[in-house]
């Protein structure tokens, strides 16, 4: 199989988005090109490390590139103010400088982290973004937005500051547990919910396939960078198109929080509900077919991904409290929550006047269902 390349289109900060398989074993001549001196730094989590730092670090010594390691703890937890610390000084005590190249190996946690570090480090260094989950290769590494979270809310505090190379190899996906290909695959279909019928209909005829055909796997991956690059070149700093990148992640982003950014409820998972949600707000709002909530539900259903408030284990907060959750998001706009709504599959936009209240409701009925 050949490499792909998207370019993400942003004047002298441009960069290339490679997608294939094998690239972890040629990163060291894939990043050679960046580098002033023979240096870099990597940061992983104890999940990634055993299955592919060896082979990352043999790469670099295979191209003459001096590597050192750091491992931090997995999970949502890492992304907060005491491992950004961590990093940020271990980077330091690596002797890190502007020329220099940080790498984040591992997920969105990794990424979201480890890029804000370097956006933070001497005022902004380099990094290459090499994403082993799903998720992580067809969203949180393309675009810049990095950032931790804080006891007020999900990534709240970060940065732009865009990679000088994401090397996404669609080999290590088959690493993943079923359930967190599943979660990333909440990320995958939301391209196709909200700006591409047709790629929404691929899905549905192939997706069930891709965790073990390479060949889907590539073109979705593939498929889902081109869309988030072309969005990100347009509007990099979420001004406007941007912000449909965040279909189903006002719901989601609350149920992070109320379910305390466990392994109760994978972002992914969370993206899977909120477009459900998004999709049966925007049909009571009369914007879509009757028939379009049930389409997604029933397409998410056979893909295994949670779909209902039903389907996250344990306590949830009222509806209320879940729509104050609301607003702490970032999206909030003078102290208005903004949706994004659809019109069909294929056909998202963003609403600003979406009534609380019938939010509330949608959100009462679907705790209702849990009883």
């Amino acid at each position: 199989m050949t490499t792909d390349v998207v370019p993400v289109d942003l004047g002298t900060r441009s960069y290339e988005v490679r997608i294939g398989p094998g690239l972890i074993d040629r990163a060291g001549v894939e990043v050679m090109p960046l580098l002033r001196r023979k240096k870099v730094a990597v940061v992983t989590d104890d999940t990634v490390a055993p299955l592919h730092l060896d082979r990352l670090l043999a790469a670099f010594a295979a191209s003459g590139i001096a590597a050192t390691a750091l491992t931090l703890p997995s999970g949502e937890a890492t992304k907060g103010w005491a491992q950004l610390a961590r990093a940020t000084e271990w980077l330091l005590e690596q002797k890190i400088e502007r020329r220099d190249i940080v790498i984040a190996l591992g997920g969105g946690v990794i990424g979201d982290l480890i890029g804000f570090a370097s956006a933070i480090l001497r005022r902004g260094v380099r990094f290459v973004q090499i994403p082993t989950t799903l998720l992580a290769q067809v969203d949180s590494s393309v675009g810049g937005k990095t950032g931790i979270n804080t006891p007020q809310g999900k990534n709240l505090v970060g940065a732009f500051h865009q990679p000088s190379l994401v090397l996404a190899d669609i080999g290590v996906l088959e690493t993943l547990a079923p359930r967190d290909f599943r979660a990333g695959y909440g990320e995958v279909v939301k391209y196709g919910l909200l700006g591409d019928a047709a790629f929404y209909d691929w899905l549905e005829a192939n997706a069930a396939d891709m965790h073990h055909d390479a060949t889907k796997r590539q073109y979705a991956v593939r498929r889902s960078v081109e869309m988030k690059a072309g969005i990100v070149s347009r509007d990099e700093t979420e001004e406007g198109e941007r912000a449909l990148l965040n279909l189903g992640h006002t719901f989601c982003h609350a149920l992070e929080k109320a379910t305390g950014y466990s392994d109760r409820l994978l972002h992914g998972e969370g993206v899977a509900i909120g477009c459900a949600l998004a999709f049966e707000l925007s049909q009571r709002l009369g914007l879509c077919s009757q028939e379009a909530p049930s389409r997604v539900r029933a397409h998410l259903r056979a893909m295994g991904l949670k779909v209902d408030l039903a389907d996250i284990a344990g306590d949830l907060p009222s509806a209320s409290d879940l729509v104050a959750l609301m607003g702490q998001d970032k999206k909030v706009v003078d102290g208005q929550l903004r949706f994004i709504l659809v019109r069909g599959v294929g056909e998202a936009f963003v609403a600003d006047n979406v009534p609380p209240a019938l939010v509330e409701t949608v959100l009462s009925e679907a705790l209702a269902a849990r009883r």
